[in-house]
């Protein structure tokens, strides 16, 4: 019981952050200098927004660049101040300067928000401490939190991964069981594949992450890291044969018909998807898996594709079904892989040349997020606020990548603001003694992160009632703060939506095209690796997981672009039309890489003219997508005449993939000429060419 408990993802994360942000309260109050307790609680606020709790084989060297960057904005702003130049110019300095971070590499990124939060929270101290004395604060609290966290994860072996590949287990398991339960309703694409779309897409956001967690890992060698790696390499396994494609709409409803199969290959789904979930559980809880096997399951399953050999469904499912049960039992990797290469960070001075340009995407954030807080800082002194810093810090909180996570973030702040101080005024009004009041801010602290990753709006309530118990523990003016507070919330959440809206925004929209022709650039690369006779396993392996990764990239991207304001929702439908295709086009891919890695090969003539066909075709998409202008390639198909020699089952299957790889094509292809003649007629939409977008 108690592994579930503290070993619980949300129990862990927020038993995690407020032991850090309640111990420097607790020693302070021991001390009689409850103030300074506070002051140094929020120092691991901006160590979060950093990434400093990033288990990361360059941890110490992180946190030292860390410390050294809230040392310095938090001592230059209060010098700036110092030499009068107005705030809106200090905030607007602080974001260009900081901004060379997002240059260098995400992690890095990171660095930027937190040290502008550090900036905030001196405006706030500013002229009330010592300049020296705040930078210390700061200095102390990055030490204080670095130790700790060093040492939780100490105590809590490789706990992040441990909680990324749960999930990604998890997810596998919901993908396979509503895949299969959706068999009969293939007839109806529409319906049946925007679910499967969204549970693939957040497989590969988890892979991804996990990917990012393998590489800070400081020692691959460990047989504790050894064994998650493999668990991971299992996944891989699972993903790619879970994701292969079964859109076989009138197949699937003849083999229903003519036999139990339907009722069978549910059985079998369930079965995996339980133990798939079993097996998160293991991961997660740190616990030894049991046996398994499904061989009664499987027996009935080969049973119906051997009465129906005409049908390719029953087959399909049992050699697919098969592998997955064997990866299930062993929880081994079927082969060995080389794991895909982290994309490596600049060094400063190139980052430095590369952000001093217009081009930079890392420079327009930074304009952008500097600008809306001039324009934050601007609006507080015309309304005679010397420090609004409760405007500056909104704009730092809801500001995201994106314009629709920005409108939600937005929403759920605004709403978990007015809530949290209607509740704070109603508790206020009670005056508990102030053991009492700390009490209830050290549960609501817990509560409050124990939920902040699933419902970040009910969450705020609780932030909200805590920042208040600390006005009012600190200065006895909590009241006071109320409907000032109310006010800066609202005026940062609405320039934050402005600057999403009007200053460089990244609308998804208009990567649409970029993405789909990135996407069929990583498909040609992959098709040209399984019709090279001596491709390695590895490198195959490698093209695959690209490929998945390229057509999540052009999905998460057509998400967002729907939410988007503004623009032709008759594009965003043919553009939808488009990635469904592509979805069944990466589910072909997935099917054949593992009929490839069994040593199967085509006649070297057979598979070159499949290759030359599907590549004419994969051209004459981009071309359709990268150039505006009439359309001459109402392409000559080439024919491809299949051998006469069908005995083999993986050869049968092998060329029926790639003929519908190259049907899927020919209708992407049609979809990108109608889609472009849809496109908006303003902005950058006036762009004649691909290449001109980047």
């Amino acid at each position: 019981m108690w592994r579930r408990v503290i070993y619980h993802p949300e129990v862990n994360y927020a038993l995690r952050q407020t032991l850090v942000l309640c111990l420097p309260v607790l020693l302070f109050w021991l001390l009689d200098d409850l103030a300074t307790g506070f002051l140094l609680s929020l120092v691991p606020a901006c160590c979060s927004i950093g990434g400093l709790d990033t288990p990361h084989k360059h941890f110490f060297k992180r946190l030292a660049i860390g410390g050294g960057l809230f040392v310095i904005s938090s001592v230059l702003l209060q010098f700036l101040l110092l030499w009068s130049v107005p705030l809106p110019i200090c905030m607007l300095i602080l974001t260009l300067l900081f901004g060379v971070t997002a240059e260098i590499s995400p992690l890095y990124g990171r660095l930027m928000p937190a040290a502008l939060v550090t900036a905030i929270f001196t405006l706030s101290m500013a002229g009330n401490l010592p300049v020296w004395r705040v930078a210390m604060l700061f200095a102390i609290g990055t030490v204080w939190y670095g130790l700790f966290i060093h040492l939780w994860f100490r105590l809590w072996q490789e706990q992040p991964m441990r909680e990324s590949l749960s999930l990604l287990f998890r997810q596998l398991a919901c993908y396979f069981e509503e895949k299969y339960s959706l068999l009969t309703q293939h007839t109806d694409p529409e319906k049946a594949l925007p679910p499967l779309l969204l549970r693939q897409q957040k497989v590969m956001d988890i892979i991804s992450l996990i990917y990012q967690q393998i590489y800070m890992i400081p020692n691959l060698k460990h047989p504790r890291h050894r064994r998650l790696i493999q668990s991971f390499q299992v996944a891989l396994d699972l993903q790619e044969h879970i994701t292969v494609s079964l859109h076989q709409p009138a197949e699937v409803q003849k083999l229903v018909e003519q036999s139990q199969a339907e009722a069978v290959i549910r059985h079998n789904a369930k079965i995996i998807s339980q133990r798939l979930q079993v097996l998160a559980d293991n991961i997660l809880y740190h616990r030894r898996s049991t046996p398994f096997n499904m061989d009664s399951e499987l027996s009935a399953l080969a049973k119906i594709a051997r009465q129906h050999p005409d049908n390719p469904v029953g087959t399909f499912c049992y050699y697919h079904f098969s592998r997955i049960a064997h990866l299930l039992s062993r929880q081994k990797p079927l082969y060995n892989r080389t794991l895909m290469p982290m994309q490596s960070r600049l060094p400063f001075l190139q980052a430095l040349k590369s952000y001093c340009s217009l081009k930079s995407a890392a420079f327009k954030n930074a304009a952008r997020l500097g600008f809306t807080l001039a324009a934050g800082a601007g609006i507080g002194l015309t309304l005679n606020l010397p420090k609004p810093y409760w405007i500056l810090m909104t704009i730092m909180v809801v500001s995201q990548n994106g314009y629709n996570a920005t409108r939600i973030r937005i929403q759920h702040r605004s709403l978990g603001t007015v809530i949290g101080i209607l509740a704070g005024a109603a508790i206020l009004h009670l005056y508990y003694s102030q053991n009492l009041m700390l009490i209830l801010m050290l549960v609501l602290t817990f509560c409050s992160y124990l939920i902040v990753r699933k419902n970040y709006g009910i969450a705020v309530i609780g932030f909200t009632i805590t920042a208040l118990y600390t006005l009012q523990i600190i200065s006895n003016s909590g009241m006071n703060y109320l409907l000032p507070r109310l006010i800066d919330t609202v005026i940062g959440c609405m320039l934050a939506f402005a600057s999403s809206l009007w200053l460089w925004p990244q609308w998804q929209s208009a990567l649409l095209r970029k993405n789909a022709h990135n996407a069929l650039e990583t498909y040609q690369q992959h098709l040209r690796q399984i019709f090279n006779m001596g491709t390695d396993v590895a490198e195959l392996a490698y093209t695959r997981m690209r490929v998945n990764q390229a057509h999540n990239t052009l999905f998460t991207a057509l998400n967002q672009a729907m939410q988007e304001p503004g623009f032709n929702t008759r594009y965003l439908a043919d553009m939808r039309l488009w990635v469904t295709h592509s979805q069944f086009l990466v589910e072909h891919l997935n099917a054949i890489t593992t009929i490839a890695r069994d040593q199967y090969v085509l006649v070297p003539t057979l598979a070159q003219e499949y290759l030359n066909a599907c590549e004419v075709l994969i051209q004459i998409c981009q071309q359709r997508l990268e150039y505006d202008g009439p359309s001459g390639d109402t392409s000559i198909l080439p024919i491809v005449e299949s051998g006469d020699d069908k005995d083999e089952l993986s050869e049968i299957s092998m060329e029926k993939h790639i003929e519908r790889i190259l049907a899927h094509l020919t209708t992407m292809h049609t979809i990108s000429s109608l889609a472009w003649q849809q496109r908006p007629h303003h902005g950058m939409w006036l762009k004649r060419r691909l290449r001109e977008e980047g």
